[in-house]
């Protein structure tokens, strides 16, 4: 999640005599940004690792891209990994657009807020030793800029996708872009899957959730959390499962949404 932790972060009345009772508001939201990059970056290191070890080609693409943390730690990674992959930075470069989704709806998701200028972005990833040549940046909304580039459009080929929109409506464009270059063995990851409300699921779970029962022909099989928020998946071809009722009660049934097995996986 790239929303600023100012932004979040509500002060309570501390607790006298403990650690953060001494604590400013400051020194608490490094405190939450270093355990953010931690969790990211063991992430990162997980992921590329398999998906070297098991040699699934493709590019890292990122959609949404506020701050340029989640693609300097990407690229750390990649760097240390023989498999040779592009990264993508796909972002409005304008903030959140303004919605009128009712599965948009989250105190923390304010249009036009989290906006950076492709600029800015540059400069970030510059300053923390990012080259270039080893991104390209895709600029606009994701319902205006993803359907232009159609199912032939680079990046074709995708290792890693990092979908950190936030709103529903976004996760379903991005969902909509992957759909035609899916393939068994790339990783979905959702940065916002637990950012849930008092009356709602969170907007990229339904999203995902949506996407996989009208596409049984893929199944999303639960690989690592990212922080408090994130869930990453591996993507499988549900005609590579095993028949034998041993192999799908050791890992999954056969077809279930993410937040089904999600829920099967804590029991």
């Amino acid at each position: 999640m790239a929303t600023p932790y100012a932004q979040l972060w509500q002060p309570a009345a501390p607790v006298p005599g403990t650690w953060l009772a001494e604590r400013t508001k400051e020194e608490l939201i490094q405190r939450a940004i270093q355990r953010v990059i931690r969790s990211k970056s063991e992430f990162f290191e997980c992921a590329f690792i398999a998906l070297s070890f098991n040699e699934i080609s493709g590019d890292y693409a990122e959609f949404g891209c506020y701050g340029g943390t989640s693609m300097w730690l990407a690229r750390q990674e990649i760097a240390a990994n023989p498999m040779p992959r592009h990264m993508w930075a796909f972002d409005s470069f304008s903030g959140l657009p303004t919605t009128e989704e009712p599965r948009d709806a989250h105190p923390a998701w304010i249009p036009n807020t989290m906006s950076m200028s492709v600029e800015d972005f540059h400069s970030v990833l510059d300053a923390r030793g990012v080259p270039r040549d080893a991104y390209t940046t895709v600029e606009g909304y994701f319902a205006e800029s993803l359907p232009a580039l159609g199912s032939d459009g680079r990046p074709r080929d995708i290792a890693l996708a990092y979908i950190d929109c936030d709103l529903y409506s976004s996760t379903v464009s991005v969902l909509e872009f992957l759909e035609p270059r899916l393939k068994h063995g790339m990783i979905l990851a959702f940065d916002d899957y637990y950012c849930w409300t008092d009356s709602n699921v969170s907007g990229e779970r339904a999203a995902l959730d949506e996407f996989a029962a009208h596409h049984p022909e893929w199944n999303f099989h639960r690989y690592m959390s990212i922080d408090w928020a994130g869930v990453a998946f591996v993507v499988e071809d549900a005609s590579t499962r095993g028949s034998s009722s041993d192999t799908t009660a050791a890992t999954e049934p056969h077809r279930r949404s993410p937040a089904e097995a999600l829920t099967k996986d804590a029991s």
